[in-house]
């Protein structure tokens, strides 16, 4: 049995009770923190939480040699961990397919997602989000991809809104900040309206609305961060984002 198990997004106690309940019968358990983090806690607090020792998994662990995992979900019960829910990355996806091919059976045991996040602690509507994209640091494209801007502006024209992830580089602890993100973007879009949500999942989360210019300036504090930019506003959403997130109508 290979059990994919969503921690959650913010620390050792965001995991749901039946996540906890499948945690607590694991042989074996594994974690990446590749594709995300839980920013509020570290990995022997996790473990001395949960009364378990974690492998933790590189990227070329998990896509090119997952022979590890596999072997120990064949005749025994694996845990693969993530950060916010399971299988929203690709990379979990191939994984349990391999399993499945070897005849091991899977199940997953979900966990709160950064996007529904960002939607309930802003206020704005989630059927209005449109296609997310993510953001990388700046050096690896040599500045903000096509394909990002394109993105936002597509939504935009239809009205909707764009949830921007930032990258991160989990093993080296490297984040991409919401002020980093807006100053980044500020010049490829015209006069747009931004919103940092960070520490989503912590008893403070922050959420701030504003021009991306003025979000530019400002410290959002400890990782993990998110950008929305907005696309049309419902009259609910915006006294939400005015409520919330402190945005200024003009």
């Amino acid at each position: 049995m290979l059990s994919f198990v969503g921690l959650g997004l913010y620390d050792e106690r965001s995991i749901t009770v039946r996540g906890r309940d499948v945690l607590s019968t694991a042989d074996t358990v594994f974690a990446e923190w590749y594709t995300s983090h839980l920013a509020g806690t570290d990995l022997e607090t996790l473990e001395a939480t949960h009364g378990i020792d974690i492998a933790v998994r590189d990227r070329a662990g998990v896509e090119q040699n997952p022979e590890p995992i596999l072997d120990a979900a064949e005749d025994r019960h694996a845990v693969f961990l993530t950060a916010g829910d399971t299988m929203i990355s690709t990379t979990h996806v191939d994984l349990r397919l391999r399993a499945l091919d070897r005849g091991i059976e899977t199940r997953v045991i979900h966990g709160t997602t950064a996007q529904t996040a960002a939607s309930s602690l802003t206020g704005l509507q989630n059927y209005r989000f449109g296609k997310a994209t993510t953001l990388p640091f700046e050096e690896t494209h040599g500045g903000v991809p096509d394909s990002v801007v394109e993105t936002i502006q597509a939504n935009r024209e239809r009205g909707l809104h764009t949830l921007v992830y930032l990258d991160i580089d989990g093993e080296n602890e490297r984040y991409l900040t919401g002020d980093t993100a807006a100053k980044m973007l500020a010049p490829e879009l015209d006069a747009q309206t931004g919103v940092v949500v960070a520490q989503a999942g912590s008893d403070e989360p922050t959420v701030r609305a504003g021009p991306l210019e003025e979000l530019a300036t400002e410290s959002f504090g400890t990782p993990l961060h998110m950008l929305i930019l907005p696309g049309e506003l419902h009259p609910i959403e915006e006294d939400a984002l005015a409520g919330l997130a402190g945005f200024e109508r003009r």
